[in-house]
């Protein structure tokens, strides 16, 4: 989203983010790693894990209490900037 355009959303608001990668060691981990920079308060715990149907990739789903649209924005660079993550919803 360019600089000066509005966002629908209201923050701070709770903001899931599914986070879809490949099913490898350190990859869940890695993905906290990167929530808690942006998001210090996200509670680890609550991060819901699902592999795959055949097991080959592991999807995160993380709650966020979203602050700005450029918190969002950063997020979801640095995520899909991780050499694991195949896509980020």
């Amino acid at each position: 989203m360019e600089s000066g355009q509005t966002t629908l959303l209201e923050f701070p608001t709770p903001f899931p983010i599914k986070i879809m990668g490949r099913r490898e060691s350190g990859f869940a981990q890695s993905v906290m790693e990167i929530v808690l920079k942006h998001a210090p308060d996200f509670q680890p715990a609550t991060m819901e894990m699902r592999p795959s149907r055949q097991g080959t990739y592991l999807s995160l789903t993380v709650t966020i209490e979203a602050r700005s649209r450029e918190q969002l924005d950063a997020l979801y660079q640095e995520l899909c900037d991780h050499p694991s993550v195949v896509m980020v919803l």
